[in-house]
């Protein structure tokens, strides 16, 4: 869900954000209030904003917010604000400048044949091209958002039915995406053809459900089916559920950082337990970046069921030096630097019964810029650590994502411009380790690394980009008539 006006991102601000979160729901009693339960499992995959589109037989009903899912959709008068037996919802990322409502989904279109509304999870790699040839053809834009090139990409489609025109609008999209779409007669479900993006279907009272992740059918009540499989489009009535394969075979390539990082540890992602792939990552760790050390802590939430798994492997203590804060809440202040230098101790205080004297193995589940992990190196020194040795549960980032991931440039990236004893020094630490790519891939019980053809979209470590990069070509002037660079460039 890729935005050309976003806004820009605080450097201190080292966390990783994926675009969003998906959820539909088909023929069932008050399918509003389920959307937004399920929004609620998803809240962890976009936390600026949120909408939910439902449609009662007769017309579409939306509303989209700012803010968490609690405070856009918790009344009881939900289901009298958007009534319908089917709905679908989305959460959207959270970003460090201004939020922009006119970006938020579900977006929504009346077409001759009918409504249409679509919620999108993933980013779009020849968005921009897409736009500068709709614009030139006389499209009028609402938002900046590369979901609503689909919406006008169906729209123009010369099908005379809304889910050939749907899959004609896939046809024409590159990158990697989930989407759900939601009609007066369907719910629609579609996976890029790499199935870098997740998508999920689930049963509730023999109604059918799509989510991003099984956490949103666990907190339902609903029972997992399968996942919808890469480069399926799946299509939910009153007949039932109906799988298209409108593509080219490919080999599957979902994202690791799914099991790194932004799914929940309690969901099951393309058949695998992500709580028991983080903890294999801590074994790993502990076995390729050992040290002499008394406890090992995780920086919490992500960081934790690695930490357990590198304290079993180790045989060291793990224990909870550092204390998350659930109640931070969101800040409007602009901080001077001395405030925002204290960021992180809003939402994590270290615990000095267990640091003060002891040598520290810190887990956290990845390292994007630094900005974050050297005060967190500092907290637990400021606590009484005698050591501190920072391990990594991920390989070294050293690529930028274009898949919906809000990754920096290369070049803000530590590990792509730094060797490991300049970070160990930019740190402050007594030691730094990251898990390798080969041992990531033994985490996933996949075997080795296909070096031809991986098993993963791991370009974030490797730079091996599963797609093209047409937007990105084009902006470094390469493929394209100057009069479109330039126009994509100014964008």
């Amino acid at each position: 869900m890729s935005d050309m006006d976003r806004p820009y991102r605080d450097d201190d601000d080292d966390a990783l954000r994926l675009e969003c979160g998906v959820f539909g729901v088909w023929d069932l009693p008050a399918a509003s209030a389920i959307t937004a339960l399920g929004l609620h499992a998803l809240q962890h995959r976009g936390q600026e904003a949120c909408g939910i589109a439902a449609f009662d037989g007769r017309r579409f009903h939306t509303e989209r917010h700012m803010g968490h899912v609690g405070e856009a959709f918790d009344q009881p008068d939900l289901t009298q604000r958007l009534p319908g037996r089917g709905a679908i919802g989305h959460t959207r990322y959270a970003t460090a400048g201004a939020s922009v409502l006119r970006n938020v989904q579900p977006m929504f279109a009346d077409l001759e044949s009918g409504g249409i509304a679509i919620a999108h999870n993933g980013n779009l790699t020849n968005f921009l091209t897409l736009r500068h040839q709709l614009v030139a053809e006389g499209a009028i834009f609402q938002s900046t958002s590369d979901s609503e090139v689909i919406l006008h990409l169906v729209a123009r489609s010369r099908k005379a039915r809304m889910i050939d025109r749907f899959i004609d609008a896939l046809a024409q999209i590159e990158g990697g995406y989930a989407l759900v779409a939601l009609t007066n007669k369907k719910l629609i479900g579609a996976r890029d053809p790499l199935g870098i993006r997740p998508l999920v279907l689930g049963i509730l009272e023999g109604r059918h459900i799509l989510a991003s992740e099984t956490c949103a059918l666990d907190m339902i009540g609903a029972r997992f089916v399968r996942d919808i499989e890469h480069g399926e489009v799946v299509v939910i009535s009153e007949d039932g559920v109906e799988s298209l394969r409108p593509f080219p075979a490919a080999c599957a390539r979902p994202c690791l950082f799914e099991y790194v990082y932004f799914a929940r540890p309690d969901s099951v992602v393309n058949g695998r337990s992500v709580y028991d792939v983080r903890k294999r990552m801590g074994a790993r760790l502990a076995a390729e970046t050992a040290a002499e050390a008394d406890v090992v802590v995780p920086v919490p939430d992500s960081g934790v069921p690695a930490a357990i798994g590198y304290a079993q492997a180790s045989g060291l203590p793990y224990e909870l030096g550092i204390i998350r804060g659930h109640y931070v809440g969101r800040t409007f202040i602009q901080p001077s630097q001395g405030i925002r230098e204290l960021g992180v101790r809003r939402k994590h205080s270290p615990n000095r019964a267990v640091l003060d004297g002891k040598r520290v193995i810190l887990i956290d589940d990845s390292i994007v810029r630094g900005t974050t992990s050297v005060q967190i190196v500092r907290m637990v020194r400021d606590a009484g650590a005698k050591e501190v040795h920072l391990r990594s549960a991920s390989p070294p980032i050293k690529w930028p994502d274009f898949y919906g991931i809000d990754m920096p440039d290369r070049d803000k990236l530590m590990a792509a411009t730094k060797t490991l004893k300049e970070m160990e020094q930019l740190l402050e630490v007594d030691s730094l380790g990251f898990l390798s790519v080969e041992g990531l891939y033994w985490a996933m019980e996949a075997g080795p690394r296909d070096p031809v053809h991986p098993q993963f979209t791991d370009h974030y470590f490797t730079g091996d980009y599963p797609t093209r990069l047409l937007d990105r070509e084009i902006a470094e002037g390469r493929n394209a008539p100057m009069e479109v660079q330039l126009s994509l460039l100014s964008a």
